[in-house]
């Protein structure tokens, strides 16, 4: 967690904030406090308690943001869909956009109690013997199980729209990237005209994360091959699932790596890897896994465009951050690795 910066204090009317918790949920009893978790390069959040009651707020970056991007309304809305038949995605609370409480929407969801792993494992982790590949292979259960779920039975058809699904998301980062691009990068021509002319045959459709990796999800203090959360879903669709999984090995950083920006504890010696990964989720899943060096390309290229978007900002002045300063670097070693993935795909 993390202290309040000065513009959390500024450009968020905590107080009314409170007016309307208390509102919202009478029986509370206690002081009202608020907590930062620790930032990331997306979406803020901040953990509210009252007594005993917990919830989170979630809201976009300050600044200006991409059109359409960040909608925590969407967001809230797919959870109040996912959280009845994916016990791992938060129950949603109340969604509210409103200028006197802050300048953007937000909304308030459960706490799921466990640990992010991020760069480091805990030191309770580090005792416990063979703790790695049980976290590997618990963020692959978790996949699987989400790409499991009958949205036809569920009644989940209408969060997306399926049909031409990858097409579009390989269309889509193209331009997004070529409208935020603030450099030339050798060979990232070759990659789009490639990705452009072999896109795949897609399998059935499942709910899509699209953000799926290990800093988003919450693990058991206690039983850490157990998953308690995952988060972050403003970008959940109905599509293709092997976007997740070619995104999720994309962020699954390997010993070796070059920087990226993306810095993970699976850099570490013990953690499986991506090939292995692959495995483990072909073996649980049954999918046809001939054209994953397809999905990983593209995974890196589309990460690669989330972080230029992110620089774009920031070299233009809309948003002042230092940690962005150096993600130009990180941009040219995705590019890097998406055409690395081309030329050497991963063997299943």
């Amino acid at each position: 967690m993390a202290e309040l910066t000065k513009q959390d204090k500024e450009q968020i009317n905590w107080a009314g904030i409170e007016d309307l918790v208390r509102e919202q949920f009478p029986d509370l009893q206690g002081d009202f406090q608020v907590e930062k978790f620790s930032a990331g390069y997306s979406n803020l959040t901040y953990k509210i308690r009252v007594g005993d009651w917990e919830a989170v707020l979630r809201r976009p970056p300050f600044g200006s943001i991409p059109p359409k991007a960040h909608n925590m309304e969407r967001e809230f809305q797919l959870l109040m869909n996912i959280h009845p038949v994916f016990s791992l995605a938060p129950e949603p609370y109340l969604y509210k956009e409103d200028s006197s409480l802050m300048d953007k929407h937000f909304y308030l969801m459960e706490v799921k109690d466990g640990i992010v792993i991020d760069d480091t494992l805990p030191d309770s982790y580090e005792k416990m013997d063979g703790i790695r590949p049980v976290i590997s292979e618990a963020v692959i259960d978790s996949l699987v199980h989400l790409h499991s779920i009958d949205i036809k039975e569920n009644n989940l058809m209408d969060l997306g729209k399926p049909e031409g699904f990858l097409e579009r998301q390989v269309n889509g980062w193209i331009k997004r990237y070529n409208r935020a691009k603030t450099s030339e990068i050798e060979g990232v021509e070759e990659i789009e005209d490639w990705l452009l002319e072999n896109i795949p045959s897609s399998p059935e459709p499942t709910i899509v994360h699209n953000d799926f990796k290990l800093n988003n999800m919450l693990f058991s203090s206690s039983h850490p091959g157990e998953v308690t959360g995952v988060f972050d879903w403003e970008l959940c669709t109905v599509g293709d699932p092997l976007t997740d999984l070619g995104s999720t090995l994309a962020y699954w950083t390997e010993p070796g790596d070059e920087e990226t920006g993306l810095s993970s504890v699976t850099e570490q010696p013990g953690f499986l890897s991506r090939e292995q990964m692959l495995k483990l989720y072909e073996e649980k899943s049954g999918r046809d896994l001939s054209h994953i060096d397809y999905y990983l390309v593209f995974s890196f290229y589309k990460i690669a465009g989330i972080l230029q978007q992110i620089y774009d900002r920031w070299k233009n002045g809309s948003i002042e951050d230092d940690r962005f300063s150096s993600l130009d670097v990180g941009i040219r070693n995705l590019m890097k690795k998406a055409q690395q993935s081309r030329e050497n795909p991963l063997r299943v």
